[in-house]
């Protein structure tokens, strides 16, 4: 059967829809070829936050960029990483005189597009720092630990531009950012594949069977084991002890809790895939105070979610208790 997706040309789809953003979200950010900036940036006087990646996930990364947030995104092809040397050219443009806090997803395209452009941005003198997500943690004990950068990313973006709203230098925004991405963990649970929106391709056969995939990336990389598709709680119960235990999650920690959706799974399932989520911490006496739930960093229409855990401490809790205002993220 033909693809199905309201598309004009598999080779525009990423122009198309960034245009689609500045006319829909131009009261927050600005749109100059693949540079997704934020009108914020323009009276900015601190420290700048950056970052980059392939389409496809939406809302993730450019509907994360506005006040409170992202400074500037670059985005890339569907599922690629833009060039290096764009991503040198939006840490210039970002660059305030305070300094440039580069964020990468763990993933060998963008891990080099953030090495050939910090290689750039030191040989031009710039004040630069890098820091590198990858929470997700190994499910299979006999599999590979590959360490992705999935959508814990994202409320990394929220801490990082607060520790710089606050005044704070490159190295102490970044070392915040590290502290942050050190204290979290991922793990993905997928019931169905997504198609590659240019080719019609589907990425497995995941939902041709009665199975559900755990620890397979948010692309379906592998690396995850198939097991008898679960329900909600049967599944928390599965996924929830690994991350406690990375996290070394016990009695008294404060905790934020995530479910992405990855773009099939409906808002019921997040919700109650949640509630069972907090109800197992409660029962860890771990508090949970803070969370995001719906789709945030997605795989097209994949179907299952991601859930991310962070130990949280006083710092984590204020400056995610700031404004923050981009087309898919709003806090008060």
């Amino acid at each position: 059967m033909a693809m199905k997706k309201f598309i004009n040309a598999p080779e525009t789809i990423t122009d198309e829809e960034l245009v689609g953003l500045g006319l829909a979200y131009g009261d927050v950010l600005t749109v100059d070829g693949h540079i997704v900036e934020s009108r914020a940036l323009a009276d900015a006087d601190r420290v700048t936050v950056v970052t980059y990646g392939g389409s496809g996930h939406e809302p993730a990364q450019k509907g994360f960029v506005g006040p409170g947030m992202l400074d500037i995104q670059v985005d890339g092809d569907i599922f690629a990483a833009p060039n290096g040397a764009l991503v040198f050219e939006a840490m210039q443009r970002a660059d305030k005189g305070h300094g440039v806090l580069l964020l990468t997803l763990n993933y060998a395209g963008d891990q080099l597009a953030g090495k050939q452009a910090m290689k750039l941005a030191k040989k031009a003198g710039m004040n630069v720092r890098q820091v590198v997500t990858g929470e997700e943690i190994k499910y299979d004990p006999e599999g590979e630990d590959n360490q992705r950068g999935l959508a814990g990313c994202v409320p990394l973006y929220h801490i990082a531009a607060a520790a710089a709203a606050e005044g704070k230098t490159l190295d102490e925004v970044a070392d915040i950012a590290q502290r942050y991405a050190d204290n979290m963990a991922s793990i993905t649970v997928k019931s169905t594949d997504a198609t590659h929106p240019q080719n019609g391709m589907s990425f497995g056969d995941l939902g041709e069977t009665d199975q559900m995939e755990i620890g397979a990336g948010q692309h379906g990389e592998g690396g995850g084991i198939r097991v008898p598709m679960a329900t909600s709680k049967e599944t928390i119960a599965l996924v929830a002890p690994k991350l406690v235990e990375a996290l070394d999650l016990g009695e008294g920690d404060k905790a934020f809790v995530m479910i992405n959706g990855c773009g099939a799974t409906t808002m019921m399932e997040m919700l109650v895939l949640f509630k069972d989520a907090v109800e197992y911490l409660n029962a860890q006496g771990v508090e949970v105070v803070a969370n995001m739930v719906g789709e945030i960093l997605t795989v097209q229409e994949a179907g299952g979610f991601q859930i991310n855990f962070a130990k949280w401490d006083d710092e984590s809790g204020r400056l995610w208790d700031t404004p923050a205002h981009t087309p898919a993220f709003f806090h008060e």
